[in-house]
């Protein structure tokens, strides 16, 4: 969990459309609107630069930001961003109210560590697949994690991990195992290199040199 506190200063803004649009990132402001709770969606409006900047910590996608808009302060988390495919700009991003009394459910990355290191890969020469890179969770905004973190430490070729082999953290449930085991997907499996594995590597090499 961050300590990490997010503040992000925005305006409402009246105009709509294509156009309006535009003359916002001429401006250096981004589009955006924020929606749920028991509010109607409004159209805001937040400066490029300090919004770029709190984007360069991970630990935003996934945390409880303070929205101040117009003054007032409002509890959101990020749930889309839209970026242009050939300049580094921000075109878009929809935030979400979220209660602190009530669950939310939002993805968060996954953070997989010891790969280049686990016996399937560094003695067998297998190889890392990865099924998912982030995981779909329901919490209380204060139980939200910046990431979670898969271990292969431990992993040989052939082994696969599984949602519920994953180690949640207290008050954090996968949206996909609530739904019963059939939904239970693979995350990451180490398969087989394209030369087999170390052993067999090794016999080849060495039937070569007769």
């Amino acid at each position: 969990m961050s300590t990490e506190d997010f503040t992000l200063n925005a305006k409402t803004r009246d105009d709509q459309g294509k156009g309006a649009s535009r003359r916002l990132r001429h401006d250096n402001l981004v589009p955006a609107i924020v929606y749920g709770g028991e509010k109607d969606p409004q159209n805001i409006a937040i400066a490029h630069n300090e919004f770029v900047k709190h984007l360069e910590n991970e630990a935003f996608y996934s945390h409880i930001v303070t929205l101040v808009l117009d003054g007032e302060k409002q509890d959101v988390i990020l749930k889309d961003l839209q970026r242009h495919p050939a300049k580094a700009q921000l075109l878009h991003a929809d935030f979400l109210r979220v209660s602190r009394t009530q669950k939310l459910t939002t993805r968060v990355p996954l953070h997989f560590i010891n790969e280049e290191s686990c016996k399937g890969v560094k003695l067998q020469g297998g190889v890392v697949a990865h099924s998912l890179t982030e995981l779909e969770i329901n919490c209380l905004p204060q139980d939200l994690p910046e990431f979670i973190e898969v271990d292969l430490k431990d992993a040989e070729i052939g082994h696969i991990v599984h949602i519920s082999d994953l180690n949640l953290p207290a008050g954090v449930e996968s949206v996909a195992l609530s739904h019963g085991e059939d939904h239970d997907q693979a995350v990451v499996t180490i398969n087989k290199g394209r030369g087999g594995s170390g052993e067999e590597a090794e016999g080849e090499e060495e039937g070569g040199e007769e």
